[in-house]
This record gives structure tokens, C-alpha cells and sequence, in this order.
């Protein structure tokens, strides 16, 4: 019976994540990445994004229409890249007739040190660059549970202070290391050096949230911006 069930779940899932500077395209199939393709280079997502997504469905031997499901990391995060990645897993899914699964980016993130399977009794603090010393981010536990919102903070010395007065906290993403002049005293404060946003993040939640049907209206789905106002500013 369970060989059974895994057959009619097996999948291939192609992932974009453009939330970041990062732009980054991966293909899984039955939670498992296959080959992905990503480039940290501002505003280049819209001219390298269909070339990518092309190679790697080339490189897998596959056609489009072999994809079950198209998953996109959903924000928050720049404006544009959000948009871009979006509206190319929208397009997809229309074009293919393929359901859409949105991923959180900080969610993704978080599951991106989970997986590292390195870390115990922490919290994970993933953050996104906003502006100045502002930065989009969440808290989660060790099993990847939300413990803290999703928003838009600005850092000072008394960021997390409660949190940290009894949890050791992970600080990650490009939002981090601005952070770690003002918080980096704090002995429970860690920085994770150089971690970079990949759509390889995506692939355990876009697993189980393909198994349970768990997909988007593509007519009405929107990125989560967070912040409207991020539509005006440049070099988001």
C-alpha cells in the first residue's frame, strides 16, 4: 500500500525564487532537487529566468508538460524580483494548465538551515534587506513552526530582546549582517555568514503542499510585498 500511495504522488516540481538579488530556479521531483540554476546578480531576474528554467527542464530530458507543479516563492521581499518570479510561475501555470504552490521566502529560508540538519535548541531568525536598518523577517523553531509574524522591523538594541533573554536566535539572509553591529554583543545572538536565498529551499514545503492539494488560485494570486509603498522605490 505505501508503494502504492508514492506512485501516484510522484511529482516534478519546477521552483523559482527571485525574493532577493538571487536569482535562482531549481527542479525537483518526489522532494528531491534534480538540478537548479541561480545567479546573485541585481536586476538581471527577468532576462536569465526563462533561459534557466529552459536548461534545466533541456538538461532533464523532460517536456514542459511533464511538470505536475509550478512553485514560487512568494515574498516578502524586492518588489520587483517578486513580480518577475510571480508572473513567470503564473504564466507557466496558465500556459501548461499546471497548479501553482506559493512558498513564504522567510519560511523557505528557514527551512533552508532546518535542512542543514547542524543545528538544535534555536530559533531561527531569517531577514531579507529592506532599507537602512529595516528588515523583513520571522521566527521559527527548529521544526520550522512560525513562532513570530512575518513583518517589517526596524533593528535596534532592543530587537529580540525578550527572545534572547532565554533563547539562542540564528540570524541569516542579507538582512543579517547590518544587524550584527547592533546585536552581535548578545552571547545568544548567532549570524549565519554568507547564506544565500535558492529556489532548492523551496522543495520540502512545495512537496507536501503538492500531496495535499494545497495550491493557489492563479487568476488572483498575488506576491506578499508587505509594504506597498516598495512598488515606488528603485534598486529593490
Amino acid at each position: 500500500m505505501g508503494m502504492i500511495r508514492y506512485l501516484e504522488t510522484m511529482s516534478y516540481i519546477l521552483q523559482i525564487e527571485t525574493a532577493t538579488t538571487i536569482c535562482s530556479v531549481a527542479l525537483a521531483k518526489d522532494g528531491n532537487v534534480l538540478a537548479f540554476k541561480q545567479l546573485d546578480e541585481r536586476n538581471i531576474h527577468a532576462e536569465i529566468i526563462t533561459l534557466f528554467i529552459e536548461e534545466l527542464i533541456k538538461g532533464a530530458a523532460i517536456q514542459f508538460n511533464d511538470l505536475d507543479a509550478i512553485a514560487v516563492s512568494c515574498g516578502p521581499g524586492s518588489y520587483t524580483g517578486l513580480r518577475i518570479g510571480v508572473s513567470t510561475a503564473k504564466g507557466l501555470c496558465f500556459a501548461l494548465d499546471k497548479p501553482l504552490i506559493a512558498i513564504e521566502t522567510l519560511e523557505a529560508m528557514a527551512y533552508g538551515v532546518i535542512n542543514q540538519g547542524v543545528y538544535k535548541d534555536i530559533l531561527l531568525c531569517p531577514m531579507i534587506d529592506a532599507r537602512r536598518m529595516e528588515v523583513y523577517t520571522a521566527l521559527f523553531d527548529i521544526a520550522g513552526n512560525k513562532i513570530e509574524e512575518v513583518t517589517a522591523k526596524i533593528i535596534d538594541e532592543e530587537s529580540f530582546h525578550n527572545q534572547l533573554q532565554s533563547n539562542k536566535i540564528l540570524f541569516f539572509g542579507d538582512g543579517a549582517e547590518k544587524c550584527r553591529a547592533v546585536l552581535g554583543e548578545n552571547p545568544n545572538a548567532l549570524f549565519l555568514s554568507g547564506f544565500a536565498n535558492s529556489a532548492n529551499y523551496l522543495t520540502q514545503r512545495a512537496f507536501e503542499k503538492f500531496i495535499k492539494n494545497d495550491f493557489e488560485d492563479v487568476a488572483y494570486f498575488e506576491p506578499y510585498y508587505l509594504k506597498d509603498f516598495i512598488a515606488g522605490k528603485k534598486n529593490t
